[in-house]
């Protein structure tokens, strides 16, 4: 098997992720089409995973090709969690992890229904609510999830959520079961009723949104599909990278693989991993690049085995307790540290080892354009990296 050392793995990393200055992309689609997926959990961050990739990129690109074009779609799926998606990927994600998603939801809400003595049949309540949102949707209507529990009495109900935790609440069942019918492939989030950082997603049918429903196909053929433009983006990958990243069986990985042909190829620390089997030649190396990533951004949480981008000893400066992050600070292809904003929305950095005067010239360079594309907004995330809150004496002086 041929080697892909780390060093090589960072160089496709900067290429096909089109982060560093020299491979950026033209436009949204394009930049979504190279990381397959961007995160959505958070409203602000495929606007800033996009600004990262793109030279001239503005707010109004993501929303024209979310709510005009079409072109880009947002999905619950890959492990409960909502994504962009390239439109063409749309039909192999409803299919495969959303349809799991979406299987995993139903069997949930049916036994918090009967438990939290809403029905005594919660099979019957979810089919009439189903038929009910889609009856009052049609012709293209877009509503908000208080629209639509307000017209319906089919949506009326409360069920506790996270019970005996101790963040656990009550909450109306309404956008649980609008999320159920989303992973299921019946409604689409349309547009939004907030603004670029505040996500008020108004509800619309799949079918009026794109012009027709979407084709379905056999799980396995949606597996397939989207592992492969996966290991397109982030290939070579390790096994245990496929089971994260996507949140499946290994049975199901594995017959991907297989359905591709796919070939395996050795890593560094004795690991093996596998691209398509058109993708093992030798990548060049590519001169040293910085970009500051969003939280949640899918470069640093696209693989689950990191140590070819993170040294072990700052996981947990960069990786909360669950495994997500914050903001990231890369120079040559390594996380180095975070960014946050102050008050007045510019751009402090937090790296704790010195990068040398061209990564710091280079980091200090993308905090002033990221700077200037906030325009003194700033943007609040509930997932944090552990080093913003150390000891800020790390930070590189704005210049």
């Amino acid at each position: 098997m041929r080697l892909i050392d780390d060093a090589e793995r960072r160089a496709r990393l900067a290429r096909r992720h089109a982060l560093a200055p020299q491979h950026r992309v033209a436009d949204a689609l394009a930049a979504t089409r190279a990381m397959t997926v961007l995160h959505a959990t958070e409203p602000a961050t495929p606007y800033l995973s996009l600004f990262a990739r793109i030279d001239s990129f503005t707010r109004s690109d993501l929303e024209d090709a979310l709510f005009e074009s079409r072109s880009l779609i947002k999905q619950l799926a890959m492990r409960r969690t909502l994504f962009v998606f390239p439109r063409e990927l749309l039909p192999a994600a409803v299919s495969s992890p959303s349809a799991r998603v979406a299987r995993q939801e139903y069997g949930r809400l049916v036994k918090d229904l009967e438990r939290g003595q809403v029905t005594t049949d919660g099979a019957g309540w979810l089919a009439a609510a189903r038929e009910a949102v889609l009856r009052r949707l049609a012709g293209g209507a877009e509503l908000s999830a208080r629209e639509l529990r307000e017209d319906l009495a089919e949506l009326a109900g409360q069920v506790s959520w996270y019970e005996h935790k101790p963040y656990g609440t009550v909450l109306h069942v309404a956008p649980r079961v609008l999320a159920w019918l989303s992973a299921n492939g019946d409604l689409v989030r349309g547009r939004n009723a907030g603004h670029w950082r505040i996500t008020r997603p108004l509800w619309t049918r799949t079918d009026d949104w794109l012009g027709a429903p979407v084709d379905r196909c056999e799980e396995s053929v949606g597996y397939a599909e989207l592992v492969a433009s996966y290991l397109r983006s982030f290939g070579p990958v390790t096994e245990r990278d496929l089971l994260w990243w996507f949140g499946a069986t290994k049975g199901t990985m594995r017959h991907a693989l297989s359905d591709l042909h796919a070939v395996q190829v050795r890593l560094e620390r004795d690991q093996t991993g596998w691209v398509l089997p058109d993708d093992v030649d030798p990548e060049p190396p590519v001169e040293p690049w910085a970009a500051l990533l969003p939280a949640l951004d899918p470069t640093a949480l696209g693989w689950k085995e990191r140590d070819f981008y993170l040294a072990p000893d700052f996981y947990s400066a960069i990786f909360d307790w669950s495994g997500n992050c914050g903001t990231t600070a890369w120079w040559d292809g390594k996380i180095v540290g975070a960014y946050v904003q102050d008050d007045a929305g510019r751009v402090e950095l937090i790296v704790p080892s010195d990068p040398g005067p061209a990564g710091r010239t280079a980091l200090q360079a993308e905090a002033k354009r990221l700077a200037d594309w906030f325009d003194g907004e700033k943007v609040t995330s509930l997932y944090k990296c552990p080093l913003v809150t150390w000891d800020r004496s790390t930070a590189i002086p704005r210049t």
